[in-house]
């Protein structure tokens, strides 16, 4: 497949996996707007600007996706809290579902009237691992992504035959702005194995680019998938011991949550 010209829309397209996405794709003859709360640091073909934690921005931008037709959507946008649920603030609560899930839902639901009338394009949502493998201490997070993964799937078999096609990719941890200190702090103590953003980009792209129905990075994680999966008490054991050690943290006197 070549993206030669291909009006592509990268929602969350200024963040440290979004930007590498939209730069591989520009090189490769993509025209590409970002759609973000912030403008793209590299050069883009455009960029709008709203702020997809709150209800209004989302559906401001709605308006502007359902005004063109795009060959391809992107759903990258994400945000997240580590740590004890109970500490995560309300209004982070609610952002990290209108992000993570309700904004590339919304914006996919508005691309899609003029892809139906085109007979082709393609969505694209950035899920995660952790939306198979659910994750202590990221529950909002795992949820959410979760909820995207599910969205993908069911949008892929309501679609078939329309000429659009559906891809939900799911990265481990990718070294982002996205992963704070604490994050960072416990995934040293664990060993926890983080990817590099131009990696993960590439292979993104080349999911996109071979039109996959889903693709997973990263190994155990994606073995650990579809064993969770079936027989989620095996991953239950299998993470006891670093779900301890995070609680732990989190109990100590360094342990904070966004």
């Amino acid at each position: 497949m070549s993206f030669s010209q291909l009006q592509v829309i990268a929602v969350g397209g200024s963040g440290g996996l979004g930007a590498p996405i939209c730069a591989r794709l520009r090189r490769e003859g993509a025209v590409v707007t970002v759609l973000d709360r912030t403008a793209p640091a590299a050069e883009s073909d455009g960029f709008l600007r709203h702020d997809l934690a709150l209800p209004e921005g989302i559906e401001a931008a709605a308006a502007e996706v359902a005004a063109r037709r795009w060959d391809i959507v992107i759903n990258v946008a994400g945000i997240q809290h580590f740590g004890p649920m109970e500490r995560q603030s309300a209004g982070h609560l609610m952002a990290s579902y209108l992000v993570n899930l309700v904004a590339p839902v919304r914006l996919t639901q508005a691309a899609l009237p003029r892809m139906k009338a085109a007979g082709r394009g393609h969505i694209v949502n950035v899920g995660s691992i952790f939306g198979s493998i659910n994750f202590a201490h990221f529950a909002t997070y795992s949820s959410a992504k979760a909820g995207l993964r599910g969205f993908s799937q069911a949008l892929r078999r309501e679609l078939a035959g329309s000429g659009i096609d559906v891809t939900y990719v799911a990265p481990r941890a990718v070294r982002t702005p996205l992963n704070g200190p604490e994050v960072m702090a416990v995934a040293k103590l664990a060993g926890m194995t983080m990817d590099e953003p131009l990696e993960i980009a590439g292979r993104i792209v080349a999911a996109i680019r071979a039109r996959k129905r889903e693709a997973y990075f990263g190994f155990p994680e994606a073995v650990l998938a579809p064993i969770n999966a079936v027989f989620p008490d095996l991953v239950d054991r299998a993470l006891l011991g670093a779900d301890r050690r995070t609680a732990a943290f989190f109990a100590g006197p360094i342990g904070k949550c966004p």
